[in-house]
């Protein structure tokens, strides 16, 4: 089951990656379409836990829902974000602990330096659904995330956004560590 999760994750970030360099040799052709000053997205979201995190959980997959909004010539933007995201938890010696099912919600701001390309900054918080199944002492624990990706233009005001982030979450539990993951995501835009 494990390879089979690995293989598709790597096949899903081949493909991302033959896409953008597709979309590169196209880009010469013809004059990038100007971005919309509101811009609605939505799509799945898969992330690998880091450190101590992938002591107990594998990965996770879930989505998202996020609101762009220019401040700046189209350059710079506001976000808003809310997710869902399921860590599936690993078998430990024959118990099998719950998966645990997180709600992410930040805000923050998303920069195209060059053509379509970006870099995002958001923070929030993010609350734990399953919290009595999971052992966790808190509801919510502060989130972060940087990411990088590119807005490819699909016509009809339509967008494909890819981007790789990595996120942080403060202790779920007092005497916890932090957790970090490293994600992918792929959503559909529209501009409004």
């Amino acid at each position: 089951m494990k390879k089979t999760i690995k293989t598709g994750i790597m096949g899903l970030l081949l493909l991302t990656g033959l896409t953008l360099s597709s979309k590169a040799q196209d880009a010469g052709k013809k004059a990038p379409a100007e971005r919309p000053a509101i811009l609605l997205s939505v799509g799945p979201e898969a992330n690998l836990p880091l450190g101590d995190f992938k002591d107990g959980y594998d990965w996770s997959i879930g989505g998202a829902v996020q609101g762009d909004f220019a401040i700046l010539k189209r350059d710079l933007y506001v976000t808003v974000n809310a997710g869902y995201a399921n860590y599936f938890a690993k078998d430990i010696a024959g118990f099998s602990p719950k998966d645990l099912q997180l709600i992410p919600v930040k805000a923050g701001l998303k920069y195209y330096p060059v053509s379509n390309f970006y870099v995002q900054a958001q923070a929030g918080a993010v609350f734990v659904a399953n919290k009595s199944d999971v052992l966790a002492d808190k509801s919510a624990a502060f989130a972060y995330s940087p990411q990088v990706g590119y807005l490819f233009h699909l016509g009809n005001g339509s967008y494909l956004d890819a981007g790789i982030k990595f996120e942080g979450y403060s202790k779920f539990a007092d005497g916890g560590s932090s957790n970090n993951v490293l994600g992918l995501r792929v959503a559909y835009a529209f501009g409004l």
